[in-house]
């Protein structure tokens, strides 16, 4: 089975209505014609331009996602977001268990495996995030780390289920540093993911790299047999650099 290819750009906590208006008129202008049918492209952008963006994409075949959301439908949850509430403003896919989420606001392999069966039984696809510090990278225990996400993370689900997840892997130590794993270790550790920790589902589920993807960098990650798209930070608030990995893929 052919796996679909993802490129999706987190915009993370950037933009107002004004600087989103003009980055998605210059990405549904520029979009390259002949993107191949299998390529996912995603803007996930935060909450309070979900309606506004959702109402610029109409019509074109970008995809609307969330950053986060809760585990819960409803109730007393201040701050929170629930899969109705995302689902209202178009949104077809949420980022879950990203690093800063995990690191800043005390994101933990439970809350992520809750939020993923919650995602999926509200007809969302999570894109689920894993990864390792830069401490265990030096240390060689990159494999162990993203073992223990994926099967925490992942815990519970059936194998339909898990076809409908979007695994990114994103080394923390290249996440807004500059810094990327060369295409050949990225490949490496997803080649791990997909044969060691994902079995009979792996070759169909994508996987993502979500290390500091950029312009200059995208062809050589995506031409990596096991690397099918891309979890976009500062590069998808450039139009041009956005893009030009989205073109990568063709």
């Amino acid at each position: 089975m052919k796996r679909n290819r993802v490129i999706a750009g987190n915009w993370k906590m950037n933009m107002t209505q004004e600087g989103a208006k003009a980055l998605m008129q210059d990405v549904i202008k520029w979009m390259p014609k002949n993107l191949p049918s299998d390529v996912d492209v995603v803007v996930c952008v935060p909450f309070t331009l979900l309606n506004f963006v959702n109402d610029m994409i109409k019509g074109t075949r970008i995809k609307l996602g969330a950053q986060n959301m809760s585990w819960a439908e409803k109730g007393a949850f201040t701050g929170e977001i629930s899969a109705s509430q995302l689902i209202e403003t178009g949104v077809s896919h949420v980022i879950i268990g990203h690093s800063e989420r995990r690191e800043m606001f005390n994101e933990t392999c439970e809350t992520v495996n809750k939020k993923i069966k919650y995602a999926l039984a509200n007809n969302l696809t999570p894109i689920f995030c894993i990864g390792e510090s830069l401490e265990q990278f030096e240390k060689g225990e990159t494999n162990a780390t993203v073992a223990r996400q994926v099967k925490d993370g992942l815990n519970g689900l059936t194998e339909d289920e898990l076809t409908k997840v979007v695994v990114a892997y994103e080394p923390i130590w290249a996440i807004g540093t500059g810094k990327t794993a060369s295409p050949q270790d990225a490949q490496n550790t997803i080649a791990f993911i997909r044969a060691e920790l994902l079995k009979n589902v792996a070759e169909q589920m994508p996987i993502l790299y979500g290390g500091s993807m950029n312009a200059e960098n995208a062809k050589d990650l995506l031409s990596q047999n096991d690397i099918d798209g891309g979890l976009i930070g500062g590069a998808s608030l450039k139009a041009h650099d956005f893009l030009c990995i989205a073109g990568s893929t063709i």
